[in-house]
């Protein structure tokens, strides 16, 4: 194994992991307007990465293709919904439920692969996606509410992967056409909320966080576009399950969160239905190299 990609893929989930606690920094500013920032900001650090490695033509020729830019129009939605359910949910006391929507994250993967995609479920893969509704549900019969937040997480990032495989273009600079199409919502949004808008009014730590959000959303995505260079994908999948393991601790250990016996009958069914999910995958990777296998030679006359 790539011990250079095992480092990227660690620097991303750990990043990803521990978001939180940096968004909490943040609790007095509305999500909203985090967002606003994260958008502005990340622009702004793409800038400057596109011109340090020269990237810039990739961007000019996304615009060429209209289809390109439209789609990246979208997955831009997406992932601005996620992004701004995220930030709400750690600042409102709701990171036990923001951790859940990534555990289930992988398995609706699956689910949309089989919808969008036309891909087949294998056996076990269907029982963990039933072993993840059953979950759901008993949230559904004892609370009489669903788990919104963690649906929409996982619903729109989700999404957001889906439509970004259709677009073939050049990571970083996919990644800056996207809050690039956001930036000027974003901006305007600011324009008439003047909390956080003028920063020469603001405490000098709360600029120095509200720019770090470029920072935090760039920084954790170009180290994953790194480790998928140097790792199979199979194997960057197992390291997707750091992050909301941070954020599930975080928010029991440190942020003290309720985590009650109906909480456990949810996650106790999404977790389960994981270790069905990473019990197929490695099931079928040594089926897989049993095949690839050279048959031993046969001595002949």
């Amino acid at each position: 194994m790539d011990s250079k990609g095992v480092l990227y893929a660690l620097a991303a989930y750990l990043i990803w992991g521990i978001a939180p606690v940096y968004f909490k920094l943040l609790h007095q500013v509305p999500a909203t307007e985090i967002l606003s920032h994260r958008v502005i900001w990340s622009c702004v650090f793409l800038v400057a990465l596109l011109l340090a490695l020269g990237k810039v033509g990739a961007v000019r020729q996304i615009f060429k293709q209209r289809r390109q830019w439209q789609t990246l129009l979208l997955t831009a939605c997406f992932i601005a919904t996620n992004w701004g359910i995220y930030i709400w949910s750690v600042n409102n006391g709701h990171i036990l439920e923001a951790s859940l929507g990534y555990y289930i994250n992988p398995l609706l993967n699956v689910a949309l692969g089989m919808v969008f995609l036309g891909e087949k479920l294998r056996r076990l893969q269907w029982f963990a996606l039933m072993l993840a509704l059953l979950g759901v549900l008993a949230q559904l019969a004892y609370f009489g509410s669903l788990p919104w937040i963690a649906l929409v997480l996982a619903l729109s990032f989700g999404l957001y992967g889906l439509f970004r495989k259709k677009v073939p273009v050049d990571p970083v600079a996919g990644l800056f056409v996207e809050t690039l199409l956001l930036l000027p919502v974003a901006l305007l949004y600011l324009g008439f909320h003047h909390s956080t808008a003028a920063m020469s009014d603001n405490d000098w730590s709360l600029n120095t966080l509200l720019v770090a959000a470029g920072i935090v959303t760039t920084v954790p995505l170009l180290c994953f576009i790194a480790a998928a260079r140097h790792l199979p994908l199979s194997v960057l999948g197992f390291f997707q399950y750091i992050a909301p393991s941070l954020a599930f601790l975080l928010a029991v250990l440190v942020y003290g969160e309720n985590f009650d016996p109906h909480n456990m009958l949810t996650f106790g069914f999404i977790w389960v239905a994981l270790l069905v999910f990473v019990f197929d995958g490695l099931r079928q990777q040594r089926l897989r190299a049993k095949q690839k296998k050279p048959l031993p030679a046969k001595d002949g006359c």
